[in-house]
């Protein structure tokens, strides 16, 4: 995934650093085999050798190919949280965590995003666990959310606005692939989740 930014992180050490920068090679290297091969025609040893490392090495960072696309998006929940806690304070919860979203999904690539989806959906393993991890973007996103809002009589609208928000997203993610990226990917978030406040 190409990333508008670069850089290290604050308070982040030399190991964490190459750890996160390893990652980020391997990952980088199989999509694009992925993209210029297929994602079944790719072998392990393939991605190996393109990132610079052994296929020991590799199992230390991943179990399977599977993985590799899995992680690309595993992050997306507290990516999203991060951006919640850091946003502009006295919003309600929806424009809260819609500011928070288009905050969070800027750094990336559209072509990036579109290549990406259609990856997972060359694989139904990946494009079933993909479906799976978005009840944990939710759990996250609703943890956060409690984090900024604990009075215990909005449990039940906080969730909800977790649940909707994810579902704005996906959806949005399905029409920019589907659409090709004529529409950026911040104007389908902004129509969806102005679609759900005007509902709401």
């Amino acid at each position: 995934m190409t990333r508008n930014g670069n850089g290290g992180r604050p308070g982040e050490g030399v190991r964490e650093r190459k750890r996160r920068e390893t990652l980020a090679r391997i990952s980088d290297a199989a999509i694009r085999l992925f993209i210029a091969k297929g994602y079944e025609a790719t072998t392990l040893d393939e991605i190996a050798a393109a990132a610079g490392i052994s296929r020991r090495t590799f199992f230390y960072y991943f179990k399977s190919k599977d993985e590799i696309l899995l992680s690309l998006q595993s992050g997306m929940g507290d990516t999203i949280a991060d951006a919640l806690r850091a946003g502009t304070p006295d919003l309600r919860p929806i424009d809260a965590v819609h500011e928070a979203v288009i905050t969070a999904c800027a750094p990336y690539a559209a072509a990036d995003m579109i290549a990406l989806d259609r990856l997972m959906r060359s694989s139904e393993a990946v494009q079933a666990r993909k479906q799976a991890s978005y009840i944990q973007h939710e759990r996250t996103l609703f943890a956060a959310l409690r984090e900024r809002w604990p009075q215990p009589e909005r449990e039940t609208a906080l969730r909800l606005v977790a649940m909707m928000s994810i579902g704005a997203i996906r959806l949005s993610l399905e029409t920019l692939s589907r659409e090709e990226g004529r529409r950026s990917l911040a104007d389908l978030l902004n129509e969806a989740f102005t679609a759900l406040k005007a509902e709401i």
